[in-house]
């Protein structure tokens, strides 16, 4: 299969510390038979992030309106979608998801052996383990998800994903907004996606802050605990399923 074309889609707030050396570092990814096209997202940063992408590349998004993390990532999905791409990456913008890596996340996809690509620190355990706290978290959802599901997702808050085209269809219709990536693993689960994780080494956070701060770990729990509980009644009740 040759000529694929491949999304990169970028969610930006205020990260202009890091988007300039993220968009330079996918401009030096070269895969044979892949057309890459890395698509950032100004979020309404408040900083000077929409200058950096502007001075990288012509090809972004710039929301009008602050949508956050999970309405900015369905705005690339949708993009995507329209322009029929057969893969998208969601790769954050802090530098956290390495570049080299995305050879190894859509390979699963191009092989047709996964329609769902999800890249894990915690498979071999190598690189940038997150704090005690967030692996806390993180090992809680892996057990919900396992509970509701029957399925293991080591790394359920990783937002280094490749999508094909059946998923891309999926979450152009819906897409959870606020904390997305545990919940859009029941979104995909219950909408018969295969998923599989690939172990990736991961980067500590280049700048910037994280959107899940360690005073709101709590809250964060509770409120994606009950997001995934909402989708999971959702689905499971709902004749179709990728409607809510």
């Amino acid at each position: 299969m040759d000529n694929i074309k491949v999304a990169i889609v970028i969610p930006c707030y205020n990260e202009g510390a890091n988007i300039a050396k993220l968009l330079q570092a996918l401009k030096e990814i070269k895969i044979s038979g892949v057309n890459l096209l890395p698509l950032p997202i100004n979020d309404c940063s408040k900083d000077n992030t929409l200058e950096e992408i502007k001075k990288q590349t012509s090809i972004f998004l710039n929301l009008p309106v602050n949508l956050g993390i999970g309405g900015a990532v369905q705005s690339g999905f949708k993009y995507a979608h329209k322009n029929n791409f057969d893969i998208a990456i969601q790769l954050d913008g802090d530098g956290q998801h390495p570049a080299n890596e995305i050879k190894n996340l859509i390979e699963p996809i191009i092989n047709n052996q996964a329609d769902v690509v999800i890249g894990s620190r915690f498979i071999n355990k190598e690189g940038f383990q997150s704090t005690l706290m967030r692996r806390t978290g993180i090992k809680y959802f892996k057990n919900l998800n396992k509970f509701l599901l029957g399925l293991t997702i080591s790394d359920s808050t990783s937002g280094f994903r490749a999508l094909n085209k059946k998923a891309l269809k999926i979450v152009c219709d819906y897409y959870p907004d606020e904390y997305p990536e545990p919940e859009a693993i029941v979104l995909y689960s219950l909408n018969d996606l295969t998923i599989i994780e690939i172990p990736v080494v991961m980067n500590e956070r280049q700048g910037g802050q994280s959107s899940i701060r360690s005073f709101s770990s709590l809250y964060y729990m509770i409120k994606v605990s009950l997001g995934i509980l909402f989708i999971y009644i959702r689905l499971k009740f709902n004749g179709k399923r990728n409607t809510l």
